[in-house]
């Protein structure tokens, strides 16, 4: 009998030294740094040239992939047409997908998959992200995109195209912290489907696109959305532990709760928690903190045991609510962060790249033979 890996669960393939996961000690590493310190001193703009490059940067290199990035924040006027033209009322993972897949024909650049090629667009890509789906946001209500500034950081000039007004140096800061937090998670779906495109030496933008249409699932993003949707369905703080127990009795799934490689809690949640009660208590909004701070009490109490504990989704929905985020967008923020994670794995991957062709366990007959159509019942 051969022995099958759903869902390629406990699988190794290749070699990375971009990111660790220790599951059952909470551990995530980039580079072997901790996420929290990552969270606590660095950057989306360090970690992002960090992982592209496999190593700390040097104050000079960091300015100089800043400035490359601030330079190509703008988006191509004919892509800006096409978000417009998009339907109402559609899902902003689908809008994203497009978009990057239209991104592509504009680039003269595209069909090269040279490491350098890979590089530089990795690099355009990572900025225009943020430009693409502001943008796509801002179409979608009707209102007209707003142009990227280049005196802003990258977090604080996203947090300004998609309201129209600039952000507080803490509200910059805060979605600079989440933006960090979600930037890579080693062999993760999304990155996984980026790297099996990969694997065939298609170019960058079908290596995305990929990850984007893998991500759009609800089983990889969109867990963040949900748990607003259970916030509001909970209502008030005195009705948590109510609804809470009467979901674990019924053994339904909690959104936000439970993770495939974590069996403690995920650092990603630590950092979030904390920062989600500071806000909600700055901003008058405890109301929804109260919820999840009782859900995570309810649920520890009586799943710890089986290594069932928050993950960052948990916590992350309502620090974007909180920045003006609407939940509809919360994935495409995963997408925001998760593009330099994904750059650096095809670039790291394609360094010794090898067509990934897994096999699969025949189950069918053997012994067939064909039947005319007439003669068939």
């Amino acid at each position: 009998m051969t022995e099958i890996a759903k869902g390629l669960e406990g699988v190794q393939f290749t070699e990375s030294k971009l990111t660790f996961i220790n599951g059952s000690e909470g551990i995530l590493l980039h580079l072997g740094i901790p996420i929290q310190e990552w969270a606590e001193n660095s950057t989306f703009e360090e970690l992002s040239l960090a992982l592209l490059d496999g190593k700390l940067p040097t104050a000079t290199e960091l300015a100089t992939f800043d400035a490359h990035l601030r330079e190509n924040r703008e988006i191509p006027h004919q892509l800006i047409d096409v978000i417009k033209a998009m339907p109402r009322g559609i899902n902003p993972m689908q809008a994203l997908r497009t978009a990057v897949s239209y991104l592509g024909l504009l680039d003269p650049q595209s069909e090269d998959i040279t490491p350098e090629a890979r590089r530089a667009i990795s690099i355009r890509m990572i900025a225009q992200f943020s430009t693409i789906i502001a943008a796509i946001n801002r179409a979608q209500e009707g209102q007209e995109p707003v142009a990227p500034r280049m005196d802003l950081t990258h977090a604080g000039n996203f947090l300004y195209m998609l309201t129209g007004h600039e952000p507080t140096s803490e509200q910059a800061r805060l979605f600079d912290i989440a933006l960090v937090l979600h930037v890579d998670h080693a062999m993760n779906a999304s990155t996984f489907t980026a790297i099996a495109t990969s694997s065939t030496l298609s170019d960058m933008y079908s290596c995305i696109t990929s990850a984007i249409g893998a991500l759009k699932g609800p089983l990889h993003g969109g867990a963040n959305e949900a748990v607003m949707d259970m916030l509001d369905e909970v209502g008030t703080p005195d009705r948590a532990v109510e609804y809470i127990s009467g979901k674990m009795d019924r053994k339904e799934k909690i959104m936000g709760v439970g993770h495939r490689v974590y069996k403690n809690f995920d650092p990603r949640s630590r950092v979030l928690r904390d920062y989600a009660e500071h806000v909600a208590n700055k901003e008058g909004k405890s109301n929804y903190y109260q919820i999840l701070e009782t859900i995570e009490k309810t649920v520890v109490d009586r799943l710890g045991d089986k290594g069932i504990y928050p993950n960052v989704d948990f916590y992350s929905g309502t620090v974007y609510s909180d920045l003006g985020i609407r939940k509809e967008f919360f994935t495409p923020i995963f997408a925001l962060a998760r593009i330099s994670g994904w750059c650096a794995s095809v670039i790291e991957y394609s360094e010794d790249n090898r067509l990934l062709r897994p096999s699969s366990v025949y189950t069918g007959e053997k012994d067939a033979h064909y039947v005319q159509i007439q003669d068939r019942q």
